[in-house]
């Protein structure tokens, strides 16, 4: 309860919270001891670790097993990516959430879109039904637990983007989730209509183009994400790291950028 109510008041502030994306428990340790308030699984970066593509490859117990671990080994509100919830049966998406939640997890994102052949966005209406069903369970049995619903309208590029967001914000807000996240979203013209729409926090991710966090914070954004873009740049450094090791036939180099020489 102390997670949750933590992290709920973490996206009623003024700044946004600079959510810390981790796909380890190292990774998330380093976030922690940065002063990082808060964070969030990146199932993309985590489905890369275990050797799997993005989009609901791995096993829901495999991810479990990467959240207990992370999630045993720091003190702050951890939120996860459960994609589209490991299944299409809002029940089984419920269990999938409370054995998240049995682990302390504080919140979790799910989200309108599944990867069968490509990736597909679910109709409104249907998705706006789960959500529904799953804040209904949720408030019945007096559990907390942060339902930040991400719509993919803007990742997918559907036709007239941003009034097909709007309406799905509409309906989510309506359904019962407590934060909205639009991945692919970098307009401020656009983020500034979406903000004004709703009552919820919304929550943006690291895109190119996107404003900076003063300015996302005066559009009113809540909540800004890294998504898998840090993990991506880490392993974009050890390529160089393992190319100088090549070229240069020695180890030196490494000591020499660490101070060691």
């Amino acid at each position: 309860m102390q997670q949750y109510t933590e992290f709920l008041q973490l996206h009623r502030r003024d700044t946004p919270l600079i959510l810390g994306n981790v796909w380890d428990v190292d990774s998330a340790k380093i976030y922690e001891q940065m002063g990082f308030q808060a964070l969030g699984t990146s199932s993309a970066a985590i489905a890369s670790t275990l050797g799997y593509e993005d989009g609901e490859k791995m096993t829901f117990d495999e991810l479990l097993y990467q959240v207990k671990r992370i999630a045993a080994n720091v003190d702050i509100p951890l939120s996860v990516d459960i994609e589209g919830g490991y299944s299409r049966n809002p029940e089984e998406i419920i269990q999938n959430i409370m054995a998240l939640h049995e682990n302390g997890v504080a919140g979790i994102n799910l989200e309108d879109s599944t990867v069968g052949g490509s990736r597909e966005i679910t109709p409104v209406e249907d998705f706006s039904e789960i959500v529904k069903t799953i804040k209904h369970y949720f408030q019945k049995h007096h559990i907390n637990i942060f339902l930040n619903i991400r719509t993919d309208t803007y990742l997918l590029g559907v036709p007239f983007v941003l009034e097909n967001t709007l309406e799905r914000v509409r309906a989510y807000e309506e359904a019962g989730a407590d934060g909205i996240f639009i991945p692919g979203i970098v307009s401020s013209k656009d983020i500034n209509q979406v903000v004004s729409a709703t009552a919820l926090p919304v929550n943006v991710m690291c895109m190119p183009g996107l404003p900076d966090f003063d300015e996302l914070a005066a559009l009113g954004v809540k909540r800004i994400s890294m998504g898998n873009f840090v993990h991506e740049f880490i392993h974009n450094e050890l390529r160089k790291a393992i190319d100088v090791i090549q070229t240069n036939r020695s180890f030196k180099p490494l000591f020499s950028h660490a101070g060691h020489e």
